[in-house]
């Protein structure tokens, strides 16, 4: 039987996977893309020099940049109408961490959708607004039934899932 921890002494979080930094560092590279209105190329190259860019996985880092980047008149089209309000009046962390996750429903079909929610819900509590993440988690449960609905089907009744791929 071990010990209970000491008062006041936490455990220390899980290391982030290099997905998770991925999507972090996406994440703070869109959010630049909508201030600075400049290309994905440019965002690209600027999120390479990010502290700490060597530890995530710099290709899905890129893709999901370039991704959301090109084709988000598209995704856009496909959040607004699961919004209450309109998509510019949402936050610019709020618009990257929909882009995102939208992008990954449509663009990664290998990664399960529980798993880019769950993602996009990690996104939004650590960049986020107070309880921003539960408006994320709400768009994207009702995109993931739209775009996956084979997938989302089967993981309401509790099917086991396939595991992400570690990056």
């Amino acid at each position: 039987m071990s010990a209970p921890e000491p008062a006041g002494k936490q455990k220390a979080a899980p290391a982030k996977t290099a997905r998770r930094r991925s999507r972090e560092f996406a994440l703070q590279a869109l959010y630049a893309w909508q201030i600075a209105h400049c290309s994905s190329r440019e965002i690209v190259e600027q999120v390479k020099g990010y502290d700490g860019f060597e530890r995530a996985n710099a290709e899905l880092a890129e893709t999901l940049v370039r991704g959301v980047a090109e084709r988000s008149a598209e995704l856009e089209a496909l959040i607004a109408p699961f919004l209450d309000r309109s998509f510019a009046s949402l936050s610019p962390v709020e618009r990257a961490i929909l882009y995102i996750g939208t992008f990954e429903l449509l663009d990664q079909p290998q990664t399960p959708f529980k798993v880019i929610v769950n993602e996009a819900i990690e996104l939004g509590k650590s960049f986020g607004g107070t309880d921003g993440h539960k408006f994320v988690n709400g768009v994207l449960e009702k995109l993931a039934a739209k775009l996956r609905p084979a997938e989302f089907a089967s993981g309401r009744r509790g099917a086991p899932r396939a595991a992400e791929p570690l990056g």
